[in-house]
This record gives C-alpha cells, structure tokens and sequence, in this order.
C-alpha cells in the first residue's frame, strides 16, 4: 500500500553486510525503493543460480500478496518486506512445513532481540502477546526440469502508523516499536532474521522439518487449545495437538486425530 511518498533514507548496505558477518557471502542482496510485491518480481524473473541464497527487499509495495488472496499492506518505513529465494537440490520432493520452518526462524530472531512471549499461528504467523508482528508467504515452483525453488515472501511490522487499519485481519496486531520500545533498523533486523534463517533452511533442506517440530511445538500458539478450522468446504472443531513431521496440524475431534493441511483454511480459538 504506497500510503507515504516522501523520500526515505537509502538503505545502509555496508552496515547490512558487517551485520550479517561471514555469511555475507552466502546472500545476494538487491534492494529496491518500490515495487509491486517482492514474491511476484522473484517469481516472474528469478535470478541465476550462482550458489548464493537471493533476497529482494523492498522499501514500498504497492500489491504485496498475503495468505489466502489477501493483500499485504506495508508502510514505507514502517514494516519490513522481503522474499528470500531458495533452490533445492534436484529430485526434492515437495517442501512439507517450509512456512512452519520459516516461523520458527522469525521467532528465534524475535526472542534474541529480547522480544517477549513470541508464539507461533499454525501456519504463516508469528504472534506477541497474541497479536500478529510478522507473517509468511511460501511459494513453490518448478525450475530447470524437476528441481523446486521457494520464493519465501516475510513481512515485519516496525512501528505501524497510529490510524492503521488491515481489513480482514484475524485478531489485533503489534509492532516491534510496541514490543521493544525503539526497533532496530532494517539492516539490523534483515541481518538479524537472515542470520537465522540461513541455518533453518539448510537444516530443512537437508532432513525436511522433523528436526525443527519440537522447538515449533514449544512455541505453538494454540497447543492444546479447542480450535476451529474452516475453509475449503470444511469445517473441523477439536483440541489443537500441534503438528507432525510433515508440518500437518494434529486436531483431534472426539477420539479421531485429524491432519489438516495448510491449504486455504482458517484457524481460530472454539468457543
């Protein structure tokens, strides 16, 4: 959403590259001052495999893409939008929990920053306090024959404005501002968040998402919670038991367990 038009600081590219270290070199980094969703650009013109994991952050959006058909609104300086592009290895299968993977990345982030009570919205969102900070957009596409690539789109908030308003949000959402006092900058926190991400990924690449189930669970929103599920011509209602290998959340309904799959659905607290 291209709220604010007025100029905004260019981004400190030198300070971002100190920040992330010797990892530095595993990133390719392009930041541009606008454009219509950073998912999309990757996604329409995806850069050479040159062995380097590619990100593109985006100062504005002006149709950045949400779960569900939805639009990501972002305020130029006030949120934090970039997608991260990442190519598995050759005969992959499809990615199972890879947006359950990313979370627990954010969160990580988010705790050592000094972020208090992060949890976990099954499947896309990282909670504070029960309010929504930052969510995550997974896309997954065919290159090159048989191999995949994810575009990995996240979006942060920093310090929302004080009229605000996100249509069709579930729920309240925060701000860093709110939860820290004074947020880092975005080169800071884009260090901070790739830093993490970077060995989450390699990990998921490597065994998928059981070896990070457990520390996804420890941080699950709704863990053994009466929830609902809707959407996709379903409507299920039962106790939340977490996910499984596969990043499937667990319901169980009278005496049945129910694996429900990402999809088009909807999770909230039951009555």
């Amino acid at each position: 959403m291209n709220t604010f038009l007025s100029p905004l600081p260019a981004p400190d590219l030198a300070a971002l590259t100190a920040a992330l270290g010797s990892l530095a070199t595993a990133f390719d980094i392009d930041w541009v001052e606008e454009c219509a969703s950073t998912n999309s650009v990757l996604l329409d013109s995806p850069p050479k495999n040159d062995g380097r994991t590619h990100v593109l952050v985006a100062t504005r959006q002006s149709a950045g893409r949400g779960r569900r058909g939805r639009q990501w609104l972002a305020w130029p300086g006030a949120s934090l939008t970039f997608s991260v592009l990442w190519r598995f290895a050759p005969d992959t299968p499809a990615p199972a929990g890879l947006s359950l993977a990313v979370g627990l990345a954010l969160a990580c982030t988010l705790e050592k920053l000094g972020v208090a009570a992060v949890t976990l919205k099954w499947p896309n969102d990282v909670l504070v306090h029960g309010a929504k900070l930052a969510g995550v957009l997974v896309e997954v596409f065919p290159e090159r024959g048989r191999a995949l690539t994810a575009i990995i789109g996240i979006g942060l908030n920093l310090a929302l404005p004080a009229d605000a308003a996100i249509p069709g949000q579930e729920g309240d959402v925060t701000d860093l501002a709110r939860e820290l006092g004074k947020p880092p900058t975005c080169e800071a926190l884009l260090a901070a968040i790739l830093s993490e991400l970077h060995p989450v990924l390699t990990t998921y690449a490597g065994t998928g998402f059981g070896l990070l189930r457990n520390a996804w669970q420890q941080r699950n929103a709704f863990a053994n919670l009466p929830v609902r599920i809707s959407g996709e011509g379903s409507d299920i209602a039962g106790l939340c038991l977490g996910v499984d290998d596969e990043g499937a959340l667990l319901v169980r309904v009278n005496e049945d367990t129910h694996r429900v799959y990402a999809g088009d659905v909807s999770l909230r607290t039951a009555p």
